[in-house]
């Protein structure tokens, strides 16, 4: 893809090579989020609600033989279905998702992410709400299966224009109270903030039972740091410029950043979080894919313990 071309948010081909995971199969859902589909009745999830008296024509099955055994007395366990899985997908719109070194900025390759798991997660009925961030929240839009719903999410990435610094320690805070009802929370963003706040973040979301799916984007130069030539490097997020020689800064970079990856993911692993690194050189429908098929991998050793 040309560097002037605008990126397709929903992608055919992408969306084309990622369906080949059957990814409409209910059991891949249930490896984003564990047990949230799972459950004796019909495959849906269920919380329980309370009890009621039996009455002639309930089905013996949902009896609690429990409180019969200390009461003496029939009573029926009730509950309330969750037939759709509630996601948001939380998506980094500061200056820093701006960089682009290929076809695409990370900005492009999150929103191209979030809208093609948006319509996976949709084709199986569940809900998907969309959130945009900087330094605050910008955009949210409440989870929703309808069908005009995914055109919306892309409607409002197409929009976004990149501003401010990341702050994710206050705005994912924030979210956590704000996202009440367990579900999945897919987190998209180059996470270049302090590990502290990003682990007490995490930890709320954690704590509130969702599953929480951290997507780590960053440009090949991120990684690999590929400069020659002396070069003048331009901060994103602040006025700073420095001129600098970079294969006299490559090794002591390398270092610093290789050790920042290492730590987000042991911090994430540490949660029982998700960690996938997004490599915007790579193409989206590989990096998908694989993250897939590794759920669907994880999903089946749950089952066979």
């Amino acid at each position: 893809m040309a560097a002037t071309q605008t990126p397709n948010y929903l992608d055919p081909k992408v969306l084309e090579r990622i369906k080949r995971l059957d990814v409409r199969a209910r059991h891949v859902v249930e490896g984003f989020i564990t047990g949230a589909h799972r459950s004796p009745y019909n495959g849906f999830a269920i919380e329980f609600a309370g009890h009621r008296e039996y009455s002639p024509g309930d089905e013996l099955k949902h009896i609690d033989w429990n409180v019969w055994a200390k009461t003496d007395r029939l009573y029926i366990k009730e509950y309330e279905e969750e037939t759709n899985l509630k996601s948001t997908i939380i998506v980094d719109c500061s200056k820093s998702m701006a960089y682009r070194g290929h076809a695409w900025r990370k900005f492009d390759y999150a929103a191209t992410t979030a809208a093609s798991l948006t319509h996976l997660l949709q084709r199986q009925q569940d809900s998907v709400g969309l959130v945009t961030f900087d330094t605050k929240v910008v955009a949210n839009l409440p989870p929703s299966s309808r069908p005009n719903h995914l055109k919306q999410m892309v409607d409002v990435l197409e929009k976004t224009e990149l501003d401010d610094k990341t702050d994710v320690g206050d705005v994912f805070l924030d979210l956590a109270q704000q996202i009440r009802q367990r579900g999945m929370v897919i987190l998209i963003s180059d996470f270049f903030a302090d590990l502290d706040k990003l682990r007490e973040s995490l930890q709320q979301f954690r704590l509130r039972r969702h599953e929480v799916i951290v997507m780590h984007v960053m440009d090949d130069d991120e990684i690999n740091f590929p400069f020659e030539d002396h070069t003048r490097f331009i901060g994103l997020e602040s006025i700073d410029e420095v001129h600098a020689d970079p294969r006299a800064l490559r090794k002591s970079y390398l270092k610093i950043v290789n050790e920042y990856m290492r730590k987000t993911r042991k911090l994430c692993d540490g949660l029982g979080v998700d960690y996938k690194l997004l490599n915007t050189k790579e193409p989206l429908d590989a990096a998908l894919t694989s993250y897939l098929a590794f759920r669907k991998r994880h999903t089946r050793k749950g089952r066979s313990r």
